[in-house]
């Protein structure tokens, strides 16, 4: 599985942009054929995006590009254009505002067509699905198992909250007038749910206000808490907070390991299925919660400061 802590977005049309971005220490990029481009800027977006893929070094990196949603003129140009010229070097492509599984059972088609006339690997680009509105939301269990390519749930929160007539401005932040609990939990954990049944990874979207850090960072840890697994990052200041929020402490990767590494040992050299770990109860319901973090520490680059003495 991917890391995907960090998301950044790039438009297509800015070729500064897409050179800046190969520089930042981001897991995810994704190169945008949509909202940040102009319609008259369209087609040259997609010839820099194929160039930016080609000849640019994205080591370390999931290479995604976002085409234009189903209801445009664009999108099956986005897609033919984009994989057939730097198929190659990319890592999955992101279909923004779905509302029904038929739109990515058609990309899903559309790209396995293009991997046959071009030689490549069948199945291997991913999709990631973005959700947008009260629609795609309601159907989001049957998007969330529609496809096979499919890696990845991306929440976009600005038109989200324009399709409920959320009444605030502000990206991500509470409406005001609501000042009981959190306005985006049940949007939150129905992605979280959906994509979690079909072992699906899941991305909180933009926190617009891109001047004001730990505003960003406060609103990711509610994310992270709830298990997701990134966040999108719109400018190189936002970059670091969502690569800390989003990676276990070293403190409970350390723990997370040493859980594996206990119960491993006691269950096949001892027999036991129920042990101590110092002061610590430690069961299979243990080792999958340890592991979940493991994970998530391995995958953002974290080495172990402490190991298993018997």
């Amino acid at each position: 599985m991917r890391s995907r802590r960090s998301v950044l977005a790039v438009p297509g049309s800015n070729p500064r942009f897409l050179e800046k971005a190969q520089t930042l220490p981001v897991d995810e990029v994704f190169l945008d054929l949509e909202d940040s481009v102009a319609p008259a800027a369209k087609e040259d977006a997609r010839r820099n995006v194929v160039a930016a893929l080609r000849e640019g070094d994205w080591s370390g990196k999931t290479r995604v590009v976002r085409v234009n949603d189903l209801a445009t003129q664009w999108t099956y140009r986005d897609v033919i254009e984009v994989v057939e010229g730097a198929g190659q070097f990319l890592d999955c492509v992101m279909l923004p505002k779905v509302q029904d599984p038929t739109e990515v059972v058609w990309l899903d088609t559309l790209l396995t067509q293009i991997e046959k006339a071009m030689g490549y690997e069948p199945g291997r680009i991913g999709i990631e699905a973005q959700i947008e509105n009260a629609r795609g939301l309601v159907n989001v269990d049957m998007i969330a198992g529609s496809s096979r390519r499919l890696e990845t749930l991306v929440f976009g929160p600005a038109d989200f909250m324009a399709s409920i007539n959320m009444r605030t401005l502000v990206v991500g932040e509470q409406p005001p007038g609501y000042t009981e609990g959190d306005a985006y939990h049940y949007i939150l954990m129905r992605l979280l749910m959906a994509a979690r049944s079909h072992d699906l990874q899941v991305i909180d979207g933009p926190y617009l206000q891109i001047k004001d850090v730990d505003g960003f960072r406060r609103v990711a840890r509610r994310s992270a808490a709830l298990g997701f697994d990134g966040k999108w990052v719109l400018h190189p200041s936002q970059v670091d907070a969502a690569n800390e929020v989003f990676s276990p402490a070293q403190e409970d990767y350390d723990h997370a390991e040493l859980i594996l590494e206990a119960y491993e040992y006691y269950t096949t050299v001892e027999k036991r299925g129920a042990v101590m770990l110092g002061d610590e109860m430690i069961d299979e319901a243990s080792r999958k919660m340890a592991l979940v973090v493991a994970a998530k520490g391995r995958a953002a680059g974290l080495s172990r400061t402490v190991t298993f003495t018997p």
